[in-house]
């Protein structure tokens, strides 16, 4: 395995604070009475990345949520599948909806990495890869999709360092 890089994992720890964050101001804006309601345009066109945010946050918890099957091996993978899995779904969120160039790009980073990760704890085990699916773009472009993860310099993102 590649040596652990600290922007990524303060990315993640980061995009993980701020799902947090989002779905507690998703619960205020859904629980305040109509006549409390935050009457911001801004707050008001954010609510479908929370709505969407919070639902990939729901479904990451409901999933990590597994009967200990004995096996350390198997219970940890079975746990961190659906953790990476939400940081993908998190990500793709706020490709739909963020407008940050930077942090599409470590959004896009996060989709890859989780990705591979997903698939070496599989292989790891002995579990057959999922078929592949087409690499993420940024929503809303008529960009090819990059499935070699370069991005469109040729720069692969993986050896890319950010603000290093």
């Amino acid at each position: 395995m590649s040596k652990p890089r600290p922007i990524r994992h303060i990315a993640v720890i980061s995009a993980l604070t701020a799902v947090a964050l989002s779905s507690a101001t998703l619960a205020f804006a859904q629980d305040t009475p109509p006549s409390q309601a935050p009457a911001s345009p801004a707050i008001q066109a954010e609510v479908p990345y929370l709505t969407e945010n919070d639902a990939a946050m729901t479904k990451m918890m409901n999933d990590m949520a597994v009967k200990p099957t004995g096996n350390v091996d198997r219970d940890f993978v079975e746990m961190m599948i659906p953790h990476h899995q939400g940081a993908i779904d998190m990500a793709q969120a706020y490709l739909r909806y963020g407008t940050n160039e930077q942090l599409k790009r470590i959004a896009q980073e996060i989709i890859v990495d989780q990705q591979q990760e997903i698939a070496a704890m599989r292989l790891a085990l002995g579990d057959p890869l999922p078929p592949s699916t087409a690499a993420p773009t940024q929503a809303g472009t008529n960009t090819p999709s990059i499935s070699s993860g370069q991005n469109s310099s040729g720069m692969s993102m993986m050896n890319m360092k950010m603000g290093n």
